[in-house]
């Protein structure tokens, strides 16, 4: 098969870069969905704008091009050692391309192999069929919302939801508990497959395989279409909205599966995709390698769709408090200064110019017990692994969207008072630790739109330097020089915090689901 290896690099690459019609008619409906002028309504502009962006541009939709995982179905006889030497290779190409962000960390070291190969990745799984193609489905699954993924093993108390037994509604609280606990740290509005029933390793797969359907189809199973069709019009009830900013919609797609169990166990297991959901398909002729046909196909429809969402307007233009009130909008110019922080409030949408920071786990590990490379008084800092490709000597953003701050909790706070820093950039917000430390110090805490990563690296012209590459480029501390770059004020100097706002409202919201429905 001369061809398999260019089909499985066609496979990456429109994966990572354009998302298939179901998705896009997904988020159009989201978009129709919130009330305008919303900072929900905001998020998915800025959303619409990023899908159209990354086609056009042939870049990853989110800079987290995640763990790729190959699913892959081959007639008896086809040789599989020569099918993982193509997707390997396919892998290591597309990474140097800029199309997959170099993602395989050795799990004692922290080394990264800079090619996306390594033990265990990619992630390849085989099965043999009768069919006479070969079928190759890849889903590329960010850092970010394989973090909200959750196990429940029955019978269990539930935060809100109390008592969760062994019976379809015991399975109904588990998946409305792993709604509530995502937050906007998953990207929402997201996708969720749910596996019951496994050992706890075969019930997260069946739950990721889920992941695979298309998201308008409908369950064979009488009493699994019903609790799809419950959690989709229940969870969204929730009031977590995109990005967990608030909102009418937090979940797009729920699709579960069954298989047999232990009498002993009683595993839930749920797989939270974040709006990005970058899961593609081909059909393989055997003789030769070449794609015979597309699995998830685009949609005129949805793309109409998309575009009249993003005809709204930009996304500061749509911006607006949870009251309808229009927001500040304050443009802010590194370094900045406290006087300038106190003077924001939670919804307030900033723009920065200058130059920014990036830094991840490896970073804010490292400055707790060294100096800065660079002065960081007045600073912002950009939790961000970008995508980066170097041509003629010279480092380009390619994609740069932000990462999940709450991993960065257990440092924010004392280097923001170590150096200075003034506003923290990311997604999900972070806790209380860091909330007191900026209210303390004088800094903001600004979520950007997660999974944005073409809207964000258009914001970010120059490349003025790198430090610690040795960490690997997506935790490298990169200084970006930065034009209009937007986000909304979520966590202000003066104790507020929008996320733990949201977070008590959407829990409150959770305890009126705790009554049986199914009997």
């Amino acid at each position: 098969m001369q061809h398999f290896e260019e089909s499985m690099y066609r496979l990456i690459v429109e994966t990572s870069t354009n998302l298939p019609g179901d998705v896009r008619g997904a988020v159009a409906r989201a978009a129709q969905l919130e009330d305008q002028g919303t900072r929900a309504a905001m998020s998915l502009t800025t959303i619409a704008d990023n899908i159209a962006m990354a086609e056009t541009n042939v870049s990853p939709i989110c800079q987290d091009t995640g763990m790729p995982t190959f699913i892959v179905h081959t007639p008896v006889g086809v040789n599989q050692i020569e099918i993982k030497k193509a997707i390997r290779a396919a892998v290591q190409r597309a990474t140097k391309d800029g199309k997959l962000r170099p993602n395989s960390v050795d799990s004692l070291s922290g080394a990264n192999s800079g090619d996306n190969l390594g033990p265990g990745m990619p992630v390849m799984h085989f099965e043999q069929w009768e069919q006479e193609e070969i079928d190759v489905r890849l889903i590329l699954k960010g850092g970010g919302c394989e973090n909200k993924n959750i196990q429940y093993s029955l019978p269990m108390e539930l935060e809100g939801l109390g008592k969760a037994g062994r019976d379809l509604d015991g399975i109904r609280k588990c998946i409305m508990h792993a709604v509530y606990q995502a937050q906007g740290q998953g990207c929402s509005a997201g996708f969720i497959g749910v596996g019951i029933g496994g050992d706890r390793t075969s019930g997260y797969e069946l739950a990721k395989q889920q992941l695979f359907r298309a998201v308008d189809d409908v369950n064979p199973h009488a009493d699994l279409q019903k609790l799809e069709e419950y959690v989709m019009e229940h969870a969204n009830k929730l009031g977590i909205g995109t990005m967990g900013f608030g909102g009418q919609v937090t979940l797009l797609g729920c699709k579960v599966g069954v298989a047999n169990r232990l009498p002993a166990s009683f595993f839930v297991s749920v797989a939270y995709n974040c709006w990005a959901y970058r899961r593609q398909g081909v059909l393989i002729d055997v003789t030769n390698g070449q794609i015979n046909d597309w699995i998830y196909k685009g949609s005129e429809a949805a793309d109409e769709a998309l575009a009249a969402v993003r005809s709204g307007g930009s996304a500061t233009e749509n911006a607006a408090q949870s009251d309808g009130a229009r927001p500040r909008e304050i443009v802010l110019q590194t370094p900045i200064g406290e006087e300038q922080i106190r003077e924001l409030r939670v919804g307030d949408v900033v723009i920065i110019n200058g130059e920014m920071h990036t830094g991840r786990d490896a970073l804010h590990k490292y400055l707790m017990d060294h100096d800065s490379p660079v002065d960081l008084n007045g600073a912002v800092i950009y939790h961000c692994g970008p995508v980066m490709l170097k041509n003629d000597d010279e480092w380009q953003v390619k994609a740069a969207g932000p990462t999940t701050s709450i991993r960065e909790e257990p440092y924010q706070g004392d280097i923001i008072k170590k150096f200075g820093i003034r506003a923290v950039i990311g997604k999900g917000g972070m806790g209380k630790k860091t909330l007191q430390a900026l209210q303390e110090h004088g800094a903001v805490y600004l979520n950007a739109i997660g999974g944005a990563a073409q809207y964000y690296a258009q914001c970010l012209p120059k490349v003025n330097g790198v430090d610690f590459m040795e960490f690997g480029i997506p935790e490298a501390m990169w200084h970006l020089e930065t034009r209009g770059f937007a986000a909304v004020v979520t966590m202000d100097s003066h104790g507020n915090s929008l996320h733990a706002d949201v977070e008590q409202h959407s829990l409150d919201k959770l305890a009126s689901f705790k009554e049986p429905v199914f009997k």
